[in-house]
């Protein structure tokens, strides 16, 4: 461990008010921006359907009576297309302040804004206990200032910007629990774990993917070097109080269609738009067309899963069928996941560019910091590169798009100053603990 580390809870202890500088001025430059971009007037076209696209519409449908369904056009019935959590909060804004209304676009973005500034925060201590108190004064200032950091916080409204958030506190709270960064081992609780398992449970209602790292990050906080078998009780608790976040909404699955849905139920139509005949790699056009009525009309008829579930098996057939072209296809993925997807020819233009370019600028950063922070053994590196390992992995074999991998960002902008950090200092004398 860098001498620079010290002891992360002393140093936490001391740095509240700096904390509370980063959240405040991250917050602030959040709103602001909302208000003089006018972000929150959100384009109508398709019947509002950038507004929150098909969460946007469940939540329609919440706030009007019909139930937790319609993720499309038209009254189509009842939906698990999108896990409930952010789709519950976007239902109970338009209850409250009107459907797709301009109040309601400024408070949805500022509950993001909120989140997105308190993962500058996050990304603050993450560095402290890692990699020192340097690199996290600059990790935390650049998530609250850096423009891509908060892009999707002021524009989307989607679980991008929460994904992150709560991500970034489950690691954060695994660090605590191993005690990484600090001098003395502190006993884990119960209480922590418990939080833990919560935590897990409140991301896999907001997005799934990332429960990929649940083994990860609980190996970590299992392995502590200071062993107590009652670790294993609380592990335990932590496991039941998962399952309990989630048995609501399973269970309201298979009251509605009397099948297991865990989670949510998309994946198959998905599949089918990235692997078949038709595909490119690229994320364009819309996984159900709203214009195409004898689509519409069929998801209507066959009911959701089942029409999922069809779509599923063609992706699957195809790709037995195509695998070199599903090859292919998975390294386009891959590359664009990392590199950045790119926008159609009609608009390209300098921006696009410098877009790009940031993109890709980020990513080497984050995976070189990432590699640097292994071949050191710094604390937690194999955990930091276990998520950028396993979270693009379903991106790569289904579709791709730029937001995907905010979810990881956090921990790119901490691993990419850790780099800087790292060359600018490398000839200064290291301890390790």
């Amino acid at each position: 461990m860098p001498a620079e580390t010290q002891d992360a809870t002393q140093i936490l202890q001391q740095d509240g008010r700096m904390r509370w500088r980063i959240f405040t001025a991250a917050f602030a430059v959040r709103i602001l921006y909302i208000l003089l971009a006018h972000t929150f007037k959100i384009r109508p076209s398709d019947d509002h359907f950038e507004f929150g696209w098909e969460m946007g519409r469940i939540g329609r449908a919440l706030a009007t009576g019909h139930g937790y369904g319609d993720p499309f056009t038209g009254h189509t019935g009842p939906s698990a297309w999108a896990p409930p959590l952010y789709t519950l909060l976007i239902g109970g804004t338009f209850k409250l302040f009107g459907v797709y209304s301009k109040l309601s676009a400024f408070v949805l973005l500022a509950v993001n804004s909120l989140l997105s500034a308190w993962t500058a925060v996050l990304c603050y201590e993450i560095a402290l206990r890692s990699f020192g108190r340097r690199c996290a004064l600059w990790s935390g200032w650049l998530w609250a200032l850096y423009p891509a950091a908060m892009q999707y916080s002021v524009r989307w409204v989607w679980e991008t910007t929460a994904s992150a958030a709560v991500f970034a506190a489950v690691v954060l709270l695994t660090l605590r629990m191993r005690g990484t960064g600090d001098r003395a081992q502190q006993e884990q609780t119960w209480q922590q774990w418990a939080a833990f398992g919560l935590l897990w449970g409140a991301l896999a209602m907001l997005n799934p993917t990332p429960l990929l790292m649940v083994p990860v990050t609980a190996l970590y906080a299992l392995t502590a070097p200071v062993w107590r078998p009652r670790r294993l009780i609380h592990a335990a608790l932590a496991g039941l109080l998962f399952i309990a976040a989630l048995a609501p909404w399973t269970a309201r699955n298979y009251a509605v269609f009397h099948r297991f849905i865990p989670l949510r139920d998309n994946f198959g139509a998905e599949n089918y738009e990235g692997n078949s005949d038709w595909s490119t790699g690229f994320p364009w056009g819309r996984t159900v067309p709203l214009e195409n009525t004898r689509i519409l009309a069929e998801y209507q008829r066959m009911g959701e899963p089942a029409w999922t579930a069809d779509r599923g098996a063609r992706a699957s057939a195809w790709i037995h069928a195509h695998p070199a072209q599903f090859a292919r296809l998975t390294a386009k993925r891959t590359w664009m996941y990392w590199a950045g997807v790119p926008k159609s020819v009609q608009e390209a233009g300098a921006l696009e560019y410098f877009r790009l370019m940031s993109f890709q600028f980020l990513s080497l950063c984050g995976l070189m910091g990432a590699a640097l922070a292994l071949r050191r053994r710094a604390p937690a590196a194999w955990v930091y590169d276990a998520a950028l390992l396993l979270l693009p992995l379903p991106y790569y074999a289904v579709t791709v798009q730029a937001r995907f991998r905010h979810v990881l960002e956090p921990l790119i902008c901490v691993l990419g100053v850790y780099l800087f950090q790292s060359a600018t200092s490398r000839n200064k004398p290291k301890t390790n603990s």
